[in-house]
């Protein structure tokens, strides 16, 4: 064990017992703020799985804070350069961040989770730093700071909103590697963990030496006082030592055999499964078990509500085969701390039968990569069935129901932090990532994006208003549709990345939210979308729809009709082209066997990606003999200053490209009208 002093004078200190495969000893008068790290002693055997090298100082795989960054420098890599077998004997010491010693008390007060269920669940996906560094109500020394994202006029915003959990982008401390400094250019996404219980350093305001923990602490605490849940999306797939040829910083050092996947027949090489050159090896006990420490310690002395887990399938692969019966699975399952918080699986990895939507066990939720193509694919009119536009709607009982899962278990998005902004989907046909130095080679080129007529900025009229359109169009479906639904931060501002698709190294105006030039028609819409959904509750059901009959009504909770208000046939069911429907949602939920009709409001959906305006016909009067216009993606504004009404049958006009949504009059009178109707009794009306 390695101590240094305020000057860096560096003390070794012999940890001469095992326990269990694990070396430790006592070292007295150690106390908050000491700086620390590992030199580890063995043998040097890179055919065997074997690089111990004494002469790097590591970093410690359970430190609760981390001080100071890599300066990159030949001694940082355990091999010489151009002689990977032979081992670099220079100290890395000079080079490489320190482990720190914390002070792990804290004033929680009477911090409680909110813990919202998951059909209440409102995600809103952002960047520690991305949300506030341009922020004018913000202190210049606060943006991009755990404490910038709890300043008040953040949380009031948050709040207004209406959200009910902040995913955060990776916090774990980690690195930014050579390439891209050399480029000028940073590891803004931070999906190259280092350390798994330390909150990223430089999102502190405070210091290094265990003050960003106390930060993170407190932003955590006012977020729960506001009434919003924090989950943490977390890299336990793979860490920022890369390949054969990375540095060696931390569990390389230490037992590269234990926590690396390596190939069987060649053991100086690693399995990749995460497309960054190494994975964990979760086969093994003590990799498993610092993966449920540091979910423990998140949940229990962090206070975070739940996780994201990055590229899950690497986790659950016990052999090859992805195997959702896998050691981590069950002690997830078991485990009395983490199995109460919310659990988010990003569904796939890029190894062979990686992709593994619907395939995870009942706890989990997913991220639902088949609702964002689908969406997106009717948005720019593409051929696709009715079916698995409807299925998506609905909450995706094809990939859950039959695992036991509710519509919860499918996570929404039409955009994430990988990929276009909602602004950059409607105005962009392919990616344009110059910014990042790899000739535009990264990112995805499926974007199933539409730019409406124009790439990228335009003074067109017509094209500017069919892009404003068709986000709220975007927004409408993510917020009508059953399941969780994730909203990527900045959409609701029309925040866009000039069309980049793979920000994960721009660290500057391109990723960060560009408060001054906020669009507030589309944050208002979007607030006002999240509070229908909030008081509605057949709007976020939690369970199935049954397409059953209501108390012997003949009609069912669910039905489905053509433009015409003709019930979808079988043949309509199957057909090549979705380009225009009607949804009837009835305010009811199935309570054992049987119906409850809820305080609830009967709806009629119309969706339209027709290429002109047509005539949509409402249902008949048996379901509805008056309907009010809530929204209108096409009216400017959406939802309406002053109620509009409709009897049934009657024709609305839908403009293309557009949602509407109605609601049955009968259902909305409350309070002194519906007191009067009752007491004037049937006679008298």
């Amino acid at each position: 064990m390695c101590l240094f002093d305020e000057n860096d004078v560096e003390t070794r200190v012999d940890l001469p017992e095992t326990t269990g495969f694990i070396w430790h000893g006592y070292v007295p008068q150690v106390s908050p703020g000491q700086r620390y790290g590992y030199r580890v002693h063995g043998p040097w055997a890179p055919a065997e799985g074997r690089r111990c090298n004494p002469a790097k100082l590591l970093l410690d795989p359970y430190a609760k804070a981390i001080e100071g960054d890599i300066r990159w420098d030949p001694a940082v890599y355990p091999y010489v350069f151009g002689r990977p077998d032979d081992p670099e004997t220079s100290d890395s010491a000079r080079h490489v961040p320190r482990s720190v010693v914390i002070n792990p008390f804290f004033d929680w007060s009477d911090d409680r989770p909110p813990r919202h269920t998951p059909n209440q669940t409102v995600i809103y996906e952002t960047h520690v730093k991305g949300l506030t560094m341009l922020h004018p109500g913000v202190a210049p020394e606060l943006r991009g700071t755990y404490a910038g994202l709890a300043h008040p006029v953040v949380v009031e915003y948050l709040q207004a909103l209406g959200v009910t959990t902040v995913e955060l982008l990776p916090v774990h401390h980690f690195v930014h590697h050579e390439h891209l400094l050399e480029k000028g250019l940073r590891n803004y996404w931070g999906y190259d963990s280092i350390g798994y219980f330390a909150p990223h350093n430089e999102y502190s305001s405070s210091g290094q030496s265990g003050e960003q923990v106390t930060e993170f602490k407190g932003m955590v605490r006012a977020l729960h006082q506001a009434g919003l849940e924090v989950i943490l999306d977390v890299v336990y797939n793979h860490t920022a030592e890369g390949n054969q040829l990375g540095p060696m910083l931390s569990f390389r050092g230490i037992d590269n055999e234990a926590y690396y996947r390596l190939l069987p027949h060649d053991k100086r090489y690693y399995m990749d499964y995460t497309g960054t050159g190494n994975t964990l090896n979760v086969r093994h006990p003590h990799t498993l078990q610092l993966i449920m420490d540091s979910l423990r310690y998140w949940v229990s002395d962090m206070h975070v509500d739940g996780f994201r887990f990055d590229l899950a399938a690497a986790l659950a692969r016990g052999f090859h085969e992805v195997d959702r019966l896998s050691a981590f699975f069950d002690l997830i399952q078991q485990d009395p701390v983490v199995s109460q918080v919310k659990l988010i699986a990003e569904p796939w990895d890029v190894g062979e039968g990686g992709y593994q939507v619907g395939n995870f066990p009942p706890l989990w939720s997913e991220w639902n990569g088949r609702y964002r193509d689908t969406v997106r694919d009717f948005w720019r009119r593409a051929p696709e069935t009715l079916a698995d536009f409807g299925y998506r709607l609905t909450g995706s009982s094809d990939l859950y129901e039959s695992t036991g899962r509710r519509p919860s278990a499918s996570v929404n998005f039409v955009t994430a932090h990988d990929g276009f902004t909602l602004a950059d989907l409607v105005s962009y046909g392919r990616k344009h990532n110059e910014a990042n130095g790899e000739n535009n080679r990264d990112g995805t080129d499926d974007n199933r994006s539409w730019n409406c007529g124009a790439e990228g900025p335009t003074q067109d009229k017509s094209v500017l208003a069919l892009r404003e359109r068709q986000q709220r169009n975007f927004l409408a479906t993510l917020l009508l549709s059953q399941g969780v639904p994730m909203l990527l931060g900045g959409d609701e501002l029309g925040r866009s990345q000039g069309g980049n698709n793979n920000a994960y190294c721009q660290d500057n105006e391109i990723s960060w939210y560009d408060w001054r030039n906020a669009d507030e028609r589309l944050l208002e819409f979007t607030s006002r979308l999240i509070a229908l959904r909030r008081e509605h509750a057949v709007l976020r059901r939690r369970r199935w729809f049954q397409g059953r009959d209501i108390h012997g009504e003949g009609i069912g909770d669910l039905l489905w009709f053509t433009p015409e208000a003709v019930e979808m046939s079988e043949q309509e069911w199957e057909g090549g082209l979705v380009d225009g429907l009607g949804i009837w949602i009835s305010g009811a939920e199935l309570r054992g066997d049987d119906y409850e009709l809820r305080p609830d409001h009967t709806f009629y959906l119309m969706f339209s990606a027709r290429p002109a305006a047509s005539q949509f016909r409402l249902p008949a009067k048996e379901l509805g003999e008056e309907w009010e216009l809530l929204f209108d993606t096409a009216r400017e504004p959406s939802f309406p200053a002053r109620s509009r009404r409709y009897p049934s049958r009657a024709q609305y006009e839908v403009e293309s490209n557009s949602v509407v949504l109605l609601r049955r009059v009968e259902e909305v009178e409350t309070g002194a009208a519906a007191l009067l109707r009752r007491l004037e009794g049937p006679a008298n009306r």
